[in-house]
């Protein structure tokens, strides 16, 4: 080729690349690369810090590289899971179908062991949290859920019903290397998060019982056990259950446990999940927990679980965004100069920085009080027990419902701004991971009861202990360690809200009054969380 030809080839050609970035960002090691997430660690582990930081510091870089990259591929449009109702011979299997990633990733993820009682608690924790970071990926619904049946099963222990220590030990600690999933199904068509609404009934079948009726939210739907909310006949209070997806040698032949799944719903977010709806026709159930108590008991212990799951979950968001946001930032040149050169923009690096790091502080520190505290996930708060415990366990109660609304609600607005870093390329699904795991935060706020719904809850639940648990005393012990001045400035704003019509009817004073405490929680929950961040600094 001449000269001339050469040139006449190069013409037009771009030699710009991202290969730079991209390959500093392959490269991250999400654990020993984040020096405040070890400082974290360190500061809530205490003593057994050496321990748990040579675990997760084994595990980061798997979770990383190898599985990012499994998620990544699981998250492709093509390869959402579907229904396969029927075989080649006309039986009834309900196969969902997942692409073989899911599968690996699955049991990659689930052989950690994560709730054995051989694993530290801190150990678990931190490694869920870098988990977190690959957003759904299709595994941490099911985590989080398995999580919810555990302790259910171990706060329950039924010596009549030995098919419930089976599935103890199968989620639990495994059997033969194999570790189940577990999943909650509790909302139905017309109820959503009203379970006193469940219509579902469980008919008795000697000492266990069968379900009949319709499941309309069931995520996880692929899990080997569920826990499912339903009304024993002839009573109209809610009870609970464990129904497992097959019965003994049923699994290999496809042939499940009294139900049929009629359909996976297909969701803006955490789309690598199949979430169904599903009909039970006499489903075999072993109950679980107090009859008629199903309530208290799915919300106490696994809802509970959940919400404190999904806090975590949006501290791995964000953690995430910032890093790549940062990454990013560093290396693309617009007008002459690197993005983080530009105020705007790095006010906007700075913001994400601090909420990543004040929403990874807060679930630290409520999972610190969470793991101090005797048998946190009792239903309800006994009466008996000793006051300064029971406060205790109020305000875990109240931590984990306003983790839930205020790291759901500002995850999305921080994912938000790390793309608005990227320009275009943010909102490209193959460049970057945060469109995905903006979907999943967006998603992870409506799931296991929505904002509205949880600051009615919330609201009420202070109202029901002021005869002994004063407001200024719950703002005093919530705000521990921020000064003086703003610890009586949201004692008043408390004391009057709870005054003002808030879940009266519906006018101008009450609208104002339901907006006030709106913001109020938000911005009481952001004053814990930067307590809890002055505490590792």
């Amino acid at each position: 080729m001449t000269i001339l030809s050469q040139e006449i080839e190069k013409k037009g050609k771009n030699p710009y690349t991202f290969d730079e970035f991209v390959s500093k960002r392959d490269q991250l090691d999400w654990y020993k690369d984040d020096l405040f997430l070890q400082k974290a660690v360190k500061y809530f582990t205490r003593n057994d810090f050496e321990t748990v930081n040579e675990k997760v510091l084994s595990l980061s870089p798997l979770v990383s590289s190898k599985w990012n990259r499994l998620a990544e591929t699981i998250a492709r449009p093509e390869v959402r899971p579907y229904m396969l109702h029927f075989d080649a011979f006309n039986h009834r299997i309900d196969r969902i179908v997942r692409p073989h990633e899911a599968h690996q990733l699955e049991q990659a993820v689930f052989s950690e062991g994560l709730f054995s009682s051989k694993i530290h608690p801190w150990e678990s924790f931190t490694k869920r949290m870098i988990i977190h970071q690959l957003g759904e990926a299709s595994v941490t619904c099911p985590l989080t859920c398995t999580h919810g049946l555990v302790a259910l099963l171990d706060q329950f222990p039924s010596t009549d019903i030995p098919e419930l220590e089976e599935i103890l030990n199968h989620t639990k600690e495994g059997l033969s290397g194999n570790f189940a999933i577990g999943a909650q199904f509790m909302s139905e068509i017309q109820g959503g998060s009203d379970l006193p609404a469940n219509m579902l009934e469980a008919i008795p079948d000697g000492k266990n019982y069968r379900l009949y009726g319709n499941k309309f939210f069931c995520s996880a739907a692929h899990a080997d056990y569920a826990v499912v909310t339903a009304k024993i006949a002839g009573s109209d209070k809610v009870s609970t259950f464990i129904v497992p997806a097959w019965l003994p040698g049923d699994k290999e032949k496809e042939k499940r446990n009294g139900y049929i799944i009629n359909r996976i719903k297909w969701k803006l977010g955490t789309a690598e999940l199949p979430t169904a709806e599903i009909e039970y026709d006499g489903a075999l159930a072993y109950p679980i927990g107090p009859a008629n108590k199903g309530i208290a008991v799915a919300v106490g212990i696994v809802l509970t679980l959940s919400r404190l799951e999904i806090g975590i979950a949006c501290a791995a968001f964000m953690l995430r965004a910032s890093r790549e946001a940062h990454l990013y930032a560093d290396f693309r040149k617009v007008f002459g100069k690197k993005v983080n050169e530009y105020p705007l923009s790095a006010s906007k690096l700075k913001k994400i920085d601090q909420a990543a790091k004040r929403t990874a502080a807060g679930a630290f520190k409520i999972y610190d009080l969470f793991l101090s505290l005797e048998q946190p996930l009792n239903p309800g708060i006994a009466s008996e027990k000793p006051l300064e415990l029971r406060k205790q366990l109020f305000n875990l109660r109240e931590l984990v419902l306003l983790q839930k609304i205020c790291a759901t609600n500002e995850g999305a607005d921080i994912l938000r701004e790390a793309m608005s870093i990227f320009a275009g390329h943010g909102v490209m699904e193959e460049f970057s991971s945060l469109p995905r795991i903006f979907r999943d935060v967006v998603v992870n706020e409506q799931w296991e009861g929505p904002r509205n719904l949880l600051l009615t809850q919330i609201y009420r639940d202070i109202q029901k202990v002021t005869d002994w648990y004063a407001p200024a005393d719950f703002v005093a012990e919530i705000l521990d360690g921020a000064s003086k001045e703003v610890i009586q400035s949201f004692s008043m704003k408390l004391e009057d809200l709870l005054q003002r019509p808030i879940l009266g009817e519906v006018n101008d004073e009450s609208i104002n009054a339901a907006m006030e405490w709106d913001e109020f929680c938000s911005s009481f929950f952001k004053a814990y969380q930067e307590v809890a961040l002055l505490e590792i600094k």
